[in-house]
């Protein structure tokens, strides 16, 4: 009885113990992210609240989620999934929590003015996220009659840059950008 008694009151301890706290981040000149529960600077910022839901622990969306959403998303923006993959892989690698060091969040790496402009509740949820930046995506589409690398140039360095410029501007970083999503678009087409 004792045995069991001791047990019983070990296993509570260790439930009831267990706590949740928030995840600071702080992200270094070179856009390094460290991440703590216990921020030992004023440099970490406040970065999410920890959950108890065990998905929301994930650093990735899972390949079935990712799927799922791929194809809903696909039908109503009328873009093709591979397309979006290929813009999700570019921004954050599939990580569904990322921010730049311009504050753009999630998977499809969303500036505050997109997430505001779209209704967008909470920038770190994969569905919320990747529909937001495709509907944007096909909004620059649209505007360029077409011309994806001009959506992308947009997407990557805004629409006012391309404007200014008349085309894709000539910065490295967005010329490249396009040259990545263009691979892991043909990529993605061949599997």
């Amino acid at each position: 009885m004792f045995k069991f008694l001791f047990f019983l009151v070990f296993f509570v301890f260790i439930t009831c113990s267990y706590s949740y706290s928030d995840i600071y981040v702080y992200v270094d000149d070179n856009g390094i992210l460290s991440f703590t529960n216990t921020p030992t600077s004023p440099d970490y910022k406040f970065y999410m609240k920890e959950s108890k839901s065990e998905e929301d622990y994930a650093f990735f969306v899972t390949d079935s989620r990712l799927n799922n959403i791929l194809k809903y998303v696909s039908v109503v923006t009328s873009l093709e999934k591979e397309l979006i993959k290929a813009v999700i892989k570019a921004e954050s690698s599939f990580i569904k929590n990322a921010v730049s060091k311009k504050g753009a969040k999630g998977l499809m790496q969303l500036m505050p003015s997109i997430i505001k402009k779209y209704n967008v509740k909470n920038p770190f949820d994969p569905s919320e996220n990747i529909m937001a930046g495709s509907k944007y995506l096909k909004k620059l589409i649209d505007n360029y009659k077409g011309d994806v690398n001009l959506a992308l140039a947009a997407y990557n360095a805004g629409p006012g840059n391309v404007n200014r410029y008349n085309g894709i501007p000539p910065f490295p970083e967005t010329e490249n950008y396009i040259k990545k999503v263009n691979s892991f678009y043909l990529n993605y087409k061949k599997n």
